[in-house]
């Protein structure tokens, strides 16, 4: 292999690395990105022939982080001792080309413009003791406005298939009326609905409630993004979530963007090579490049005078810890900024069971569903309620995967003839509706290095100490019993409500969206990076992702990642190359 001369190391290769490779390559820069997972592409990987394979894909992991080769430990909090995770469960980082993004369900939202000022609009509405002493939440340092361009160049990207409810600021019917201003509908139509969404958006109408159809990056139609790539129409096979896709009908950085950055001679991928990590001159103020083990086995030095951290939220915060860049976060003084404010996602769920409606849970995709917004964020009065936050509920049908899913009634087994009885009478028969709660960021929760487990080059693991607090719990159950209310209103046999109740366990699925830790603000001491995602520290640093949460909103996270990454990548542009140095002087 030629000697490597890169303008810009990217470490980590998913939907940021993309983005930032796409945007540096077409402005004539070399890029060099490393990724520590294999190559992946359709035809290879995820054919039609085998690509619905449950017993691979999900509970084998195949797509996943091998914790085996790399883990991380956790605890609820400091009087616990931290074990490592043997085998995923709560999350489920990807591996190889693509990320994450492979096995992701392709729902793209956008926050709400008072998530991204979460301390200071709370304040105003419900005064300041509306956030108790230990919630560290604060506002982003970017508003609504300025992301929303990027918001949409995103939803192009990807092909989005969805129903605009504020275009331009006139609210829209059949769209979410609490969203923000859009300068565009979507580019592609909802997907078509099937039974069990349908019966939802009925009855939460009736209630007076405002349905409409998720964001979709499954295809409704055939579609060309912007970079002249191209799309097929979405099958309702319902492998979408822990799979990729056989018709390349749900975007990902695989699907819509590395077609393109193959091509161009600037752009070099190095697959099967783990960064180790991120070196620094004297001063320790400049980064000089990478140290990474490559596809032999051999440790390597590769220099650049400009580095950007593209890999999931947890690796980010690692390889800042071990490369000594920022304080790490001290929760005892509150002081410290790397690996604070360190948030995930609480869910529940209500089931409705019929006896005279045939659901058919199985026909599906990543993102088809009906979801109503009126419980999110903070588009309800939370006066008296105790919490701030909220989330959205809707009924999703991804698929309803056999393996996975055997839905059953209160006081039946869980296992035997019974229970086996149960599944088959109640598969095609059942309603799921899920709500997808916000976290807000609390002192005692954040990431550090594990002072006792190693992984398999005697770098210390990374170790998360994480629980819900009352504003969670609180939150949970108040959206829990909003859906219940719908589901009766549903006309089921029976109505069974499923809430997240005691501590965080790390054990069963729940999401991948894991934030902060690397977290963006408006001055070293209170955030790693600036509105930029520019080092405080390091300035030719850039980092990505949902690391720069400042707290999690009640929505997935990836279409704000993706919004971050384009604001940045044009700040890299217009603005850092033209003069090296500090974007926003503290």
């Amino acid at each position: 292999m030629a000697e490597l001369k890169p303008d810009a190391i990217l470490i980590g290769f998913g939907w940021t690395g993309a983005i930032i490779a796409e945007r540096l390559t077409a402005a004539g820069l070399n890029v060099v990105a490393i990724e520590r997972g294999g190559w992946r592409d359709t035809a290879t990987n995820f054919a039609v022939t085998f690509d619905q394979d449950e017993l691979r894909y999900m509970w084998r992991h195949h797509l996943f982080q091998n914790v085996a080769q790399n883990t991380l430990t956790f605890r609820n909090n400091e009087n616990q001792m931290a074990l490592p995770m043997r085998h995923l469960g709560s999350f489920l980082p990807g591996t190889g080309v693509g990320g994450a993004g492979v096995h992701w369900n392709g729902q793209v939202w956008r926050f709400l413009p008072s998530d991204l000022a979460a301390r200071s609009h709370n304040e105003m509405r419900y005064g300041k003791s509306a956030i108790p002493d230990d919630m560290t939440i604060q506002d982003y340092p970017v508003t609504y406005d300025e992301l929303e361009p990027h918001y949409s160049t995103f939803e192009y990207l990807c092909g989005v298939s969805g129903k605009a409810g504020n275009l331009q600021g006139q609210i829209v019917p059949g769209g979410n009326p609490f969203e923000g201003r859009r300068s565009r509908e979507y580019p592609n139509p909802p997907l078509d609905m099937t039974y069990g969404p349908t019966l939802f958006a009925q009855a939460a109408s009736e209630a007076g409630y405002h349905p409409f159809p998720h964001p979709a990056a499954n295809m409704s139609r055939a579609y060309t993004n912007p970079l002249g790539v191209q799309l097929g129409q979405c099958t309702y096979c319902g492998f979408c979530e822990k799979f990729g896709c056989g018709n390349d009908s749900k975007a990902s950085a695989k699907t819509t963007i590395l077609p393109v950055l193959m091509q161009r001679p600037n752009f070099t991928l190095l697959t099967e090579s783990e960064v180790l990590k991120i070196n620094l001159d004297s001063t320790k103020t400049r980064a000089t490049g990478v140290t990474y083990v490559d596809s032999k086995g051999q440790q390597q030095t590769l220099n650049s005078e400009m580095v950007v951290l593209s890999a999931y939220i947890l690796h980010n915060v690692r390889l800042l810890l071990q490369s000594g860049i920022g304080t790490p976060y001290n929760p005892m003084t509150g002081e410290g900024v790397i690996g604070k404010n360190y948030a995930y996602q609480i869910t529940s769920s209500v089931n409705v069971f019929y006896d005279d409606k045939l659901i058919n849970p199985f026909i599906g995709a990543g993102s088809l569903g009906m979801i109503m917004d009126d419980f999110n964020g903070d588009n309800f009065d939370h006066t008296g309620l105790g919490f701030i936050g909220g989330g959205y509920i809707g009924v999703l049908n991804t698929g309803a995967r056999p393996i996975e899913t055997h839905p059953t009634p209160d006081g039946v087994p869980g296992w035997g003839g019974l229970w086996k009885k149960s599944v088959a009478e109640n598969y095609r028969k059942t309603v799921g509706i899920n709500i997808h709660g916000s976290v807000m960021s609390h002192r005692g929760n954040y990431l550090d290095l594990d002072p006792t487990y190693t992984d398999s080059y005697g770098q210390p693991l990374l170790r998360m100490t994480f629980d819900y607090t009352d504003n969670e719990h609180k939150m949970s159950d108040y959206l829990t019993d909003r859906a219940a209310d719908v589901a009766k209103r549903m006309n089921g046999r029976e109505v069974q409500l499923k809430r997240r109740s005691g501590a965080y366990s790390i054990v069963p699925y729940q999401t991948t969206h894991n934030t902060g830790g690397a977290i963006m603000g408006t001055n070293p001491t209170n955030s790693a990076v600036n509105k930029y995602l520019q080092s405080w520290d390091v300035p030719n640093l850039f980092i990505q992702g949902s690391s720069a949460f400042p707290q999690n909103a009640g929505y997935n996270p990836t279409g704000t990642v993706a919004a971050l990454a384009y604001h940045s990548a044009d700040a890299i542009l217009n603005q850092y190359l033209k003069s090296p140095g500090p974007l926003v002087h503290a």
